[in-house]
């Protein structure tokens, strides 16, 4: 955030001019930090809005997952017969569900979080990143629950994790970039552009077939062609973050290691373009909004 004393030739009182630092390389943390309290407000405010006036209120937390992957379930282990490597086939999708609901909620939320603030953006001056940032707790806490489920799943199975469940954060770490990274981008967008609106649920659609939620990534390795393998993991980094993330939890997958650790350097960089995308377009939310 600049501040600036101007003074004009005229006797004129000198005034205080506030506006967002703006470039490529203007992603000031420790602003966000400064206004850490104003984050905590949204965030909680965010988790209180979702299910206000609902008749369930925090149960569709639950409930969500669970019909997400029933549905799957159905369609690709019941009708479709894709194998799940002797994984109860409703744990393998729930699993893979879960990883889904995280990356598809950051990333629609952060996507919507400016328009749907835009009396705040157009009469509050603060770092806008608070607002795509403080949508995310609401979707870990949804996860945080799904994950209990999850729990109770794999004991009334008899599944016991491994030591691979120790880097479940560092998937959901690499999730959480790619999703806010994707959601900052196409935010910023939205601001000039509502029609982005209506393209982020599309996208989302096609993404729940196209990753691996309720069959493996080996089975979309042996249905593709050798030259089209790359091109499958290349535009759909998040198919084996997703993989990794069922591994950790269920302890067996065929997880494609090196694709792996090609997603992770993926959501990195996305989440950097995404951000000082997001941050050179900021200095002009309250004027367009």
């Amino acid at each position: 955030m600049n501040a600036h004393t101007i003074q004009n030739d005229a006797p004129q009182r000198p005034y205080l001019r506030v506006q967002p630092d703006t470039g490529w390389l203007a992603l000031n943390l420790k602003e966000i930090w400064r206004f850490r309290d104003l984050l905590s407000t949204l965030a909680t405010r965010d988790v209180k809005l979702r299910y206000r006036q609902t008749a369930l209120g925090v149960i569709w937390v639950i409930l969500q997952p669970l019909l997400g992957a029933g549905i799957l379930t159905f369609v690709f282990n019941t009708l479709l017969k894709a194998p799940t490597g002797g994984v109860p086939p409703f744990v393998f999708s729930f699993a893979g569900m879960l990883a889904f609901t995280l990356f598809s909620s950051i990333l629609t939320k952060a996507s919507t979080s400016l328009v749907q603030n835009a009396q705040m953006i157009s009469k509050v001056f603060f770092p806008r990143l608070i607002l795509p940032l403080s949508v995310t707790f609401s979707s870990f806490l949804d996860l945080a629950v799904g994950l209990v489920v999850m729990a109770l799943l794999l004991l009334f199975y008899g599944i016991m994790p491994g030591f691979g469940l120790l880097l479940l954060p560092l998937w959901m770490f690499f999730i959480t970039l790619l999703a806010l990274g994707g959601g900052l981008f196409f935010g910023a967008l939205m601001v000039s552009y509502r029609d982005v609106q209506y393209v982020v649920p599309v996208l989302m659609s096609l993404l729940t077939f196209a990753s691996p939620i309720a069959y493996s990534v080996s089975l979309v390795i042996s249905r593709l062609p050798m030259a089209s393998r790359p091109f499958y993991f290349l535009f759909n980094p998040f198919a084996s973050l997703l993989e990794a993330f069922r591994w950790s939890i269920i302890g067996r997958g065929d997880v494609q290691w090196g694709y792996v650790a090609f997603a992770a350097l993926v959501s990195v960089a996305i989440f950097i373009v995404g951000a000082l995308a997001f941050k050179s377009m900021e200095g002009k939310f309250a004027d367009v909004i």
